[in-house]
Protein backbone atom coordinates (compact mmCIF):
# COMPACT_ATOMS: atom_id res chain seq x y z
CA UNK A 1 0.00 0.00 0.00
CA UNK A 2 1.43 3.25 -1.08
CA UNK A 3 0.70 6.83 0.27
CA UNK A 4 -1.07 7.92 -3.01
CA UNK A 5 -2.99 5.29 -3.39
CA UNK A 6 -5.11 5.73 0.00
CA UNK A 7 -8.62 7.13 -0.76
CA UNK A 8 -11.78 7.90 1.19
CA UNK A 9 -14.54 6.12 1.79
CA UNK A 10 -17.37 6.65 -1.14
CA UNK A 11 -19.92 8.88 -0.01
CA UNK A 12 -17.79 9.57 2.75
CA UNK A 13 -16.68 13.52 1.37
CA UNK A 14 -19.59 15.52 0.28
CA UNK A 15 -18.70 18.50 -2.19
CA UNK A 16 -19.37 21.60 -1.02
CA UNK A 17 -22.70 23.59 -2.15
CA UNK A 18 -21.85 26.58 -4.69
CA UNK A 19 -24.57 28.78 -3.44
CA UNK A 20 -25.49 31.71 -5.59
CA UNK A 21 -24.53 30.58 -9.13
CA UNK A 22 -27.08 31.15 -11.46
CA UNK A 23 -30.47 29.68 -11.15
CA UNK A 24 -29.49 26.14 -12.62
CA UNK A 25 -27.67 25.12 -10.39
CA UNK A 26 -30.76 24.87 -7.87
CA UNK A 27 -29.29 27.00 -5.26
CA UNK A 28 -29.44 30.46 -7.07
CA UNK A 29 -30.78 33.90 -6.60
CA UNK A 30 -31.46 33.68 -2.73
CA UNK A 31 -29.16 31.50 -2.09
CA UNK A 32 -31.08 28.93 0.21
CA UNK A 33 -32.51 31.76 1.88
CA UNK A 34 -36.19 31.39 1.29
CA UNK A 35 -38.06 35.19 0.34
CA UNK A 36 -36.45 38.86 1.23
CA UNK A 37 -36.43 40.30 4.75
CA UNK A 38 -35.64 39.48 8.44
CA UNK A 39 -35.11 36.06 7.89
CA UNK A 40 -33.28 36.55 4.87
CA UNK A 41 -30.48 38.68 6.45
CA UNK A 42 -27.49 37.07 8.34
CA UNK A 43 -27.47 38.11 12.39
CA UNK A 44 -31.22 38.91 12.44
CA UNK A 45 -34.12 36.53 13.81
CA UNK A 46 -37.10 36.50 16.31
CA UNK A 47 -35.89 33.72 18.29
CA UNK A 48 -38.56 32.29 19.72
CA UNK A 49 -41.71 34.02 18.00
CA UNK A 50 -44.78 32.31 17.59
CA UNK A 51 -46.94 34.21 15.01
CA UNK A 52 -47.99 36.72 17.83
CA UNK A 53 -49.22 33.99 20.02
CA UNK A 54 -47.56 34.47 23.64
CA UNK A 55 -43.95 32.57 23.24
CA UNK A 56 -42.97 29.57 25.24
CA UNK A 57 -40.56 30.78 27.59
CA UNK A 58 -42.51 33.65 28.79
CA UNK A 59 -45.71 31.26 29.28
CA UNK A 60 -43.82 29.18 31.83
CA UNK A 61 -43.67 30.43 35.43
CA UNK A 62 -40.15 31.55 36.78
CA UNK A 63 -39.30 29.54 39.49
CA UNK A 64 -35.63 29.97 42.09
CA UNK A 65 -32.97 32.40 41.84
CA UNK A 66 -29.32 31.74 40.91
CA UNK A 67 -27.53 32.88 44.36
CA UNK A 68 -23.97 35.06 42.61
CA UNK A 69 -22.94 34.74 45.88
CA UNK A 70 -22.90 31.03 46.69
CA UNK A 71 -19.60 29.43 47.24
CA UNK A 72 -18.64 26.91 44.49
CA UNK A 73 -16.68 23.90 45.96
CA UNK A 74 -14.07 21.20 44.36
CA UNK A 75 -16.17 18.40 46.06
CA UNK A 76 -14.14 15.04 46.52
CA UNK A 77 -15.72 11.96 48.11
CA UNK A 78 -14.16 9.85 50.49
CA UNK A 79 -14.03 6.65 48.28
CA UNK A 80 -12.50 8.23 45.51
CA UNK A 81 -9.16 9.40 47.26
CA UNK A 82 -9.44 5.53 49.00
CA UNK A 83 -9.26 4.77 45.47
CA UNK A 84 -5.98 6.80 44.52
CA UNK A 85 -4.45 5.58 47.63
CA UNK A 86 -4.77 1.88 46.57
CA UNK A 87 -3.91 2.34 43.20
CA UNK A 88 -0.67 4.17 44.11
CA UNK A 89 -1.59 8.15 43.03
CA UNK A 90 -1.87 9.53 46.60
CA UNK A 91 0.61 8.96 49.02
CA UNK A 92 -0.84 8.21 52.29
CA UNK A 93 1.73 9.45 54.75
CA UNK A 94 1.82 12.80 52.92
CA UNK A 95 -0.31 15.59 53.73
CA UNK A 96 -3.73 15.22 51.10
CA UNK A 97 -4.43 19.41 49.44
CA UNK A 98 -5.60 20.87 46.74
CA UNK A 99 -2.25 20.30 44.97
CA UNK A 100 -1.97 16.73 46.20
CA UNK A 101 -5.61 16.55 44.56
CA UNK A 102 -4.87 17.51 41.27
CA UNK A 103 -1.43 15.70 40.79
CA UNK A 104 -3.11 12.38 41.58
CA UNK A 105 -5.81 13.47 39.11
CA UNK A 106 -8.78 13.62 41.53
CA UNK A 107 -8.99 17.01 40.54
CA UNK A 108 -8.33 18.55 36.45
CA UNK A 109 -6.98 22.26 38.27
CA UNK A 110 -7.37 24.35 41.29
CA UNK A 111 -10.74 25.90 40.37
CA UNK A 112 -12.71 26.54 43.29
CA UNK A 113 -11.38 25.87 47.28
CA UNK A 114 -11.93 21.93 48.10
CA UNK A 115 -14.33 19.96 50.13
CA UNK A 116 -14.41 16.76 51.72
CA UNK A 117 -17.62 14.84 51.41
CA UNK A 118 -18.22 11.80 53.30
CA UNK A 119 -19.60 9.35 50.41
CA UNK A 120 -17.60 5.87 51.14
CA UNK A 121 -15.45 4.61 53.47
CA UNK A 122 -11.71 5.31 53.83
CA UNK A 123 -9.41 2.61 55.95
CA UNK A 124 -6.24 4.37 55.34
CA UNK A 125 -4.77 6.58 58.04
CA UNK A 126 -4.38 9.92 55.86
CA UNK A 127 -4.34 13.57 57.39
CA UNK A 128 -6.30 16.12 54.99
CA UNK A 129 -5.53 19.90 55.02
CA UNK A 130 -9.23 21.12 53.18
CA UNK A 131 -11.43 23.88 52.76
CA UNK A 132 -13.95 22.67 53.70
CA UNK A 133 -15.70 19.00 54.75
CA UNK A 134 -18.83 17.51 56.06
CA UNK A 135 -19.35 16.16 59.69
CA UNK A 136 -19.52 12.89 58.48
CA UNK A 137 -16.44 13.03 56.14
CA UNK A 138 -14.60 13.97 59.15
CA UNK A 139 -16.00 11.28 61.21
CA UNK A 140 -15.06 8.88 59.02
CA UNK A 141 -11.47 10.13 58.45
CA UNK A 142 -10.77 10.37 62.42
CA UNK A 143 -12.05 6.76 62.54
CA UNK A 144 -9.41 5.44 60.18
CA UNK A 145 -7.29 7.53 63.14
CA UNK A 146 -6.62 10.34 60.26
CA UNK A 147 -6.82 13.77 60.83
CA UNK A 148 -8.55 17.05 58.89
CA UNK A 149 -7.66 20.72 59.09
CA UNK A 150 -10.28 22.65 57.67
CA UNK A 151 -8.89 26.01 56.33
CA UNK A 152 -12.43 27.86 56.49
CA UNK A 153 -13.19 30.76 58.53
CA UNK A 154 -15.11 29.13 61.49
CA UNK A 155 -18.87 30.32 61.78
CA UNK A 156 -20.62 30.78 64.80
CA UNK A 157 -23.62 28.36 64.58
CA UNK A 158 -24.72 28.61 69.14
CA UNK A 159 -28.39 28.77 68.20
CA UNK A 160 -28.60 31.83 70.19
CA UNK A 161 -29.89 35.33 68.84
CA UNK A 162 -27.71 37.95 70.13
CA UNK A 163 -29.66 40.68 71.48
Amino acid sequence: MKLSEISDNPGAKKSRTRVGRGIGSGKGKTGGRGGKGQTARSGVRIKGFEGGQMPLHRRLPKRGFNNIHAQKFDEVNLDRVQAAIDAGKLDANATIDAAALVKSGLLRRERHPVRLLGNGEIKAKVSFVVFGASKSAVAAVEKAGGTVKILAPQTETTGEKSA
